[in-house]
């Protein structure tokens, strides 16, 4: 039986990955004549458009043989606008071939591809092309490679010599050990390194001309490794096409086992039949009866198959990571109907899915999310020549996304008559680019694992909306958390409806923050224009730094929101005469740049979107009645977890912070805290007192007090979350909604009388972090402290330092409301005031303090009583003589 590979070729546009394709099948035997894609007859790029615009877009195979090994070789788009082509094929290949051409060496894009291949583990060959063209230096190259990609690429045009071994050497241990105990290193070793990704082959020549070809492929067949594969059955799904006659084909790797024709292929919701079995290369196929794993293969009579999907025991794949960044209107001939079309572009979106189609009921419009500008091109061809129908596209806008930037507690509850639901979710910031995550935690005790995985299943099923311009929300985790169901009123579409109120409920509470996508550049102009450059990219919002300066021409690498660097390249090429070139990639989402401009643009209104309601049904006396969002946690039937949470004596914190998300700030360090505490800290006086804290009905009833020798009285300090606080008490709320300054005052001096009764250390922390370049301020104001933080720190941040940091010197007593921020006060050592006992305890307090000075004023009027008339009559005149 013949060995089988499969491998992908990858490149960015115009480094030779078409050209070294057709070379690969020219000397393989498989094709009689070279193909060329300046003559329109590359035997890949078989689509007229593809060979009109000289570019792939659709990736493609081609079969052929080296020695005794059948390479299955699958052409990938090399324009960044189809992209997610690309990555969709990534995810059946044994190895990938690189193309880098010597002229232009590591572009944006290659840096992309070389993080993707990263990303899904696949083992690389390089071949750099064009090493003919004038000027070209190898040694250069090299360096350039080993510094922008990865130090084990090491060129095998040396194979065999001292320095090849010493380079090999130094990539792996065990290679090390072999040679300095043998002079050499066996070949089974170099393979074993090279499918680790601990060795990346690198090859040079050019395709055009045949140099370098025969090396490469010798190189091939002598240094790649046939993987192994179970006996069960598993396919992975890769692609979606249609044929000249309309059939509908499945493009898959057989991962395991074996397919014949007419088996059963059964998924979740579907099973079907295998009509038939393609083997394609180029636009031509053979049908088989049978097919074994490793190889490639497309089958007709699926037509409920997915991109990405897993067959057998074959997992499904992660979304892709390139996605769509533009939106535009579809505009269709006058009198067709949209909803008549739509059916129509779905297809095409099946096929081509980072073609995303939405439908807006309001608009009753059709908008395609895409790549870039090329694919409008594209699509506006495709549904020419599919459907004979012409269309034109608008001007296209951004698509923004939404995430979070604190951890909330979303509730949901569906129960008109004869109906119930009731789902509690916990939504908690991300890591940029994490996308949305899934859980539960759900005791099943509270909700049936039948109900869990419904909600679960609602939760991926649809695009969330965010609250502030509707788009797609990111970045986050969503935790199943409680919930509830009627043994006899609980249908399946109540956990969805509940479900999707509970998110958009949750998003109304938290601190939403608009994110807009962002390009990775690198421009490349002459050395004269660098500070033009520079400026356009600040004015553009960007940032920007040389990286390579060399006389004549400099390198610029950076980053900058999409929008405004969309048009860009057509401005170096003017500005610079040609000379100039940039190269973009997508980057990702980060925080947008004008958020308050783009909500205001959009003019979404979350209250006012019927398909996404943010409150929730109840139901009272036999009738269903709707309840704002922001009522929803007073009328919910299950506890609150945030709440049950912080009250419980051993809490459990589930998040887990591994990167910083889009809001996460930076810690003060303890040498800060240390010099703070030196510079701002007096020395304590009077009697200490025990702070108090709200308890349980358990411990106010039924426990004993005991009363113990206390071994060590420490230093009391409260430090209080000044804005959570004012925001707590509805007086400061009032004030504040017209100045803030006066209730910031207002509590200030209520602390200040406060700390003289207590005789405790009082640290008011206010947030000043999103204060460019802001310092942080400690200000005395009578008898307590005010900190205002410095940038990039949150006053939550700054007390949970200081309760860690100096929970064994100090009694250190945390007020704050924030149901988070407990949690974490408390595993760092603190206790804890709510705003409700602080004002408790404060109003006690104003209650000892009138009541001794009425004290006072009655010790004084008894005085006064005991005088003699004319004493009290001489105390008078005196006191009238002073006033003079």
């Amino acid at each position: 039986m013949m060995k089988k590979l499969v491998i992908g070729i990858l490149a960015h546009v115009d480094a030779g990955k078409t050209t070294l394709s057709e070379s690969l099948l020219y000397l393989s035997g498989k094709i009689g004549e070279l193909g060329r894609v300046d003559k329109k007859n590359a035997y890949l790029d078989n689509y007229e458009l593809e060979r009109a615009r000289g570019i792939t877009i659709f990736s493609k195979q081609a079969i052929f043989e080296i020695d005794s090994t059948q390479i299955t070789l699958l052409d990938t788009p090399g324009h960044v606008d189809f992209s997610a082509e690309m990555e969709r094929t990534l995810q059946v290949l044994d190895y990938a071939i690189l193309v880098i051409s010597g002229a232009d060496g590591v572009q944006g894009h290659t840096k992309t591809l070389w993080r993707l291949l990263h990303m899904y583990q696949i083992p690389v060959f390089l071949f750099v092309n064009k090493m003919d063209q004038y000027g070209v230096d190898k040694n250069k190259l090299i360096n350039e490679i080993k510094k922008q990609l990865d130090d084990g690429c090491i060129d095998f045009g040396q194979a065999k010599t001292d320095d090849f071994y010493e380079e090999l050497a130094i990539c792996d241990e065990l290679m090390m050990e072999t040679y300095l105990e043998k002079g050499h290193i066996q070949t089974e070793s170099i393979k074993k390194a090279i499918k680790e990704r601990k060795v990346f082959p690198c090859f040079y020549g050019s395709a055009l001309k045949l140099e370098g070809i025969e090396t490469f492929m010798e190189g091939i067949a002598q240094y790649t490794m046939i993987p192994c594969y179970p006996n069960e059955f598993g396919a992975k799904i890769f692609k979606i096409t249609r044929d000249e006659q309309g059939n509908r084909v499945t493009h898959l790797k057989l991962t395991g086992g074996s397919l014949k024709v007419k088996d059963l292929l059964t998924l979740s919701d579907w099973q079907e039949k295998v009509n038939q079995i393609r083997i394609y290369s180029g636009e031509k196929f053979e049908t088989i009866s049978g097919i074994d794993a490793g190889a490639i293969c497309a089958v007709t009579g699926l037509t409920k198959t997915k991109p990405g999907e897993g067959l057998g025991i074959e997992k499904a794949s992660e979304k892709p990571i390139l996605e769509p960044v533009l939106s535009y209107q579809i505009i269709l001939p006058e009198g067709l109907d949209p909803r008549a079309m739509l059916p129509k572009l779905r297809e095409l979106e099946e096929e081509e899915p980072e073609l995303q189609i939405v439908w807006d009921e309001q608009l009753q419009e059709i908008q395609v999310q895409i790549m870039g500008e090329v694919q409008i091109e594209i699509l506006q061809s495709l549904i020419q020549s599919r459907f004979g129908v012409e269309v034109f596209f608008d001007d296209g806008r951004i698509v923004y996304k939404e995430t979070i930037a604190n951890v909330v507690e979303g509730v949901g509850h569906f129960e008109p008559l004869r109906h119930y639901a009731e789902v509690h979710l916990l939504l908690e910031p991300g890591k940029p680019g994490s996308g949305l995550k899934f859980d539960t935690i759900c005791s099943e005790d509270i909700l049936g694992k039948s109900w869990q995985r419904l909600v679960l299943s609602h939760l991926e099923e649809k695009k969330h909306k965010g609250v502030l311009t509707g788009s797609a929300i990111t970045d986050m985790k969503i935790t199943l958390v409680s919930g509830k169901a009627h043994n006899k009123h609980t249908q399946g579409g109540d956990f969805r409806e509940a479900t999707y109120r509970a998110v958009r409920q949750g998003l109304k509470e938290a601190e939403s923050i608009v994110l807009e996508p962002y390009y990775a550049f690198q421009l490349e102009l002459p050395e004269k224009m660098v500070g033009k450059a520079m400026n356009d990219i600040e004015t553009m919002r960007g940032t920007s730094q040389i990286t390579q300066l060399d006389g004549e021409m400099a390198i610029l690498v950076g980053s900058a929101p999409v929008i405004t660097m969309r048009n860009y390249h057509k401005e170096v090429t003017s500005y610079t005469k040609g000379l100039g070139r940039l190269f973009c990639n997508l980057k990702g989402y980060e925080p947008c740049h004008n958020a308050e401009e783009v909500i205001e643009s959009i003019g979404y209104d979350s209250e006012r979107d019927p398909e996404n309601p943010t409150g929730s049904v109840f139901c009272s006396h036999g009738a269903g009645f709707s309840v704002d969002w922001s009522e929803v946690k007073d009328y919910m039937h299950v506890e609150s977890f945030l709440q049950k949470t912080d009250e419980s004596s051993e809490p459990k914190t589930i998040i887990q912070k591994e990167e910083p998300s889009h809001s996460e700030e930076r810690h003060i360090s303890l040498e800060e805290i240390d010099h703070i505490m030196n510079k701002t800290f007096y020395a304590n006086q009077g009697t200490k007192s025990d702070w108090k804290k709200s308890k349980t009905a358990k411990e106010s009833y039924f426990k004993p007090v005991e009363y113990t020798k206390k071994q060590e009285i420490k230093e009391e300090y409260l430090l209080v979350d000044g804005y959570n606080i004012i925001y707590a008490w509805t007086e400061l709320k009032e004030l504040a909604d017209e100045n803030m300054d006066a209730a910031r005052m207002k509590l200030l001096d209520v602390l200040s009388n406060y700390q003289g009764i207590k005789k405790c250390h009082v640290i008011v922390v206010f947030d000043a972090y999103r204060v460019q370049g802001h310092r942080e301020e400690s200000i005395k104001y009578h008898n307590i402290h005010m900190i205002f933080t410095k940038e990039a720190q949150t006053a939550d941040e700054y007390i949970e330092k200081f309760a860690y940091n100096n929970k064994k010197k100090y009694k250190v007593v945390v007020a704050t409301s924030d149901g988070l921020q407990q949690i974490i006060v408390r595993g760092a050592g603190g206790s804890l005031l709510s705003a409700r006992d602080l004002k408790a305890e404060i109003e006690k307090t104003n209650e000892i303090i009138r009541q001794t000075h009425k004290e006072m004023n009655s010790q004084r009027n008894h005085i006064m009583d005991a005088l003699s008339p004319e004493i009290k009559k001489q105390m008078e005149e005196m006191a009238d003589k002073n006033q003079e």
